[in-house]
């Protein structure tokens, strides 16, 4: 299969992170820019839609995750995972991963459902429904090894959204934009509610584009029962 200049960058960056992609890595992820561009000619997935931007601003901002975890995790939930990132591009990376893609929208899920069949991907779940109330469902609640966020949403309801759903010594990984610190020391008090302890805020370096950061949780103690709020209460009040 001929390769583009922006799969030619995906293998590059990817290499230099300690991360080997095979030319099967190549071709599944691929199919998925190209579905990811045909379906959304009529479904909103994404705004991102050159293939490079694809490549560089889902695929390597959703790999980049894989740096972050002490050992690659058994079982990992993606929240408003959207059009599956990061969610999708770690499960292509690491075939092994049992995978949860979490996401309200039925548009997105049957896109989700889509793009996991035509790649013959196994042990992937896709729920359309809300995170509040997936935490508190015994199937999720306190679960999984590692939550991932790309949500663009306030430090604080990422922290009520994912902490749930951790086991003790779970991470929650949240990419976020460079000037994120002032964001996450004002959010300290709900993490540390939540059960959570900021383990570190990793700069992200990624092809020619603006310098980003990784905001890694981990889940020290069980979250208290009431959380999370119920649907909406989150955003509107954050804690």
């Amino acid at each position: 299969m001929m390769h583009s200049s922006a799969f030619a960058i995906l293998i590059q960056t990817a290499s230099a992170w300690g991360l080997s992609l095979t030319d099967h890595h190549i071709e599944q992820f691929a199919i998925y820019a190209s579905e990811l561009q045909r379906w959304n000619e009529r479904v909103n997935l994404t705004a991102i839609t050159d293939l490079e931007a694809i490549v560089v601003r889902h695929f390597l901002d959703s790999l980049r995750c894989a740096l972050s975890w002490d050992q690659e995790p058994a079982l990992l939930a993606d929240i408003g995972s959207g059009a599956g990132f990061p969610g999708l591009p770690l499960k292509l990376l690491y075939p092994t991963l049992q995978l949860t893609l979490i996401e309200s929208v039925a548009k997105k899920t049957a896109f989700l459902e889509h793009i996991v069949r035509i790649l013959g991907l196994d042990e992937v779940t896709i729920l359309t429904d809300r995170v509040e109330q997936a935490g508190h469902d015994v199937q999720h609640r306190e679960r999984y090894n590692v939550v991932t966020m790309r949500a663009v949403a306030d430090m604080r309801v990422l922290a009520e959204y994912g902490l749930p759903l951790l086991r003790i010594g779970g991470r929650l990984l949240a990419p976020k934009g460079a000037d994120v610190a002032a964001e996450v020391a004002a959010a300290q008090p709900a993490i540390s509610l939540l059960g959570g302890i900021v383990q570190s805020i990793e700069p992200v370096a990624l092809p020619g584009v603006e310098p980003k950061t990784l905001v890694v949780v981990e889940k020290r103690a069980p979250t208290p029962p009431s959380y999370p709020r119920i649907v909406g209460v989150p955003t509107r009040r954050p804690l």
